[in-house]
């Protein structure tokens, strides 16, 4: 309970904050005043945080999700009834122009148990996939798109591809192949945009076994933007794919299925612009409103590494 009112704070806080905000968009912010100005209104916003008030939304929040199977994440009933929630607090107790508008976002939820094996000079092995990460050779990466991949042949990518440079001096070229690539320095969403741009069949992502806890395969996200086949391996089974697909004298070919959802699904979002003020000096405030599923606060806690 502690954690999730740390977390449920913050939305709190942005609901006290909120009226306030017109005094602040509408001040004309340059260089030499911001100092003044985070002085003035720090006090101020401080002061205006009532604790019985924070306890309010708190409260409201975890009945949300009470009522909406225990939790408030996005795509289901318990963030569009907070969208609500927020929508009706912004309209009957401030001035502010509220607009609630929906996008399309794909769910790429996994349907199906994906599969990994390949072939080094007509040898076969099959990888193992598993939830349990302690035991798993291989794992799925969020936002992967689906793949049914037969024997196609297996290319490394020198470094660990974060620049155009790893991608054009592979051997051979990735287009329509399947590329290997470790992790580290840059984010798994930009060697997934790389392998993209350089037309891949599919990314394999591999530990980097720096660490004891760095050896099995982790949870990825390549994010929203995705449109390319990602698994994420073990540094055993990476470094082994790797040695084979740099070995000129061995023919390395990979077979994968995956199999996703990837249906757009409408979310919602909550505008909230001020009527008054020089629209040439905006101060723009954001906060995510949702749940993990796991339960009703508003926390990151559930959310893939980067």
């Amino acid at each position: 309970m502690l954690m999730m009112m740390r977390t449920i704070l913050l939305v709190g806080i942005f609901l006290a904050f909120v009226g306030l905000i017109p005094t602040t968009i509408a001040m004309t912010v340059i260089k030499d005043q911001v100092d003044i100005l985070k002085q003035s209104t720090a006090a101020t916003f401080a002061q205006s945080i009532q604790i019985d008030e924070v306890i309010n939304h708190l409260e409201a929040l975890e009945n949300i999700a009470t009522n909406t199977n225990g939790n408030r994440a996005v795509r289901t009933a318990g963030f569009n009834a907070t969208l609500d929630y927020i929508t009706n607090y912004l309209a009957l107790n401030t001035n502010l122009q509220v607009t609630k508008t929906f996008f399309n976002m794909r769910t790429f939820q996994l349907l199906s148990n994906p599969t990994l094996s390949s072939t080094i000079d007509g040898v076969s092995k099959t990888y193992t996939y598993s939830s349990n990460l302690a035991v798993a050779e291989f794992y799925y990466a969020q936002f992967s798109t689906s793949a049914n991949l037969n024997d196609v042949l297996l290319t490394a990518i020198p470094n660990v591809g974060c620049e155009d440079a790893d991608w054009l001096a592979a051997q051979p070229s990735p287009a329509g192949l399947v590329a290997l690539v470790k992790r580290g320095i840059c984010t798994f969403e930009s060697k997934a945009f790389l392998a993209s741009k350089y037309n891949v069949a599919a990314l394999l992502i591999y530990n980097d076994g720096s660490t004891p806890s760095n050896i099995q395969p982790i949870l990825v996200n390549v994010g929203q933007n995705n449109r390319i086949p990602v698994l994420f391996l073990s540094y055993t089974v990476g470094e082994a794919l790797a040695a084979a697909a740099n070995d000129p004298t061995q023919t390395a070919t990979v077979r994968l299925t995956i199999l996703t959802d990837s249906a757009f699904n409408p979310v919602g979002n909550i505008c909230a612009d001020t009527r008054t003020g020089d629209p040439t000096q905006t101060i723009v405030i954001g906060s995510h409103s949702d749940s993990v599923t796991a339960g009703p606060g508003i926390n990151d806690n559930g959310k893939l590494n980067n």
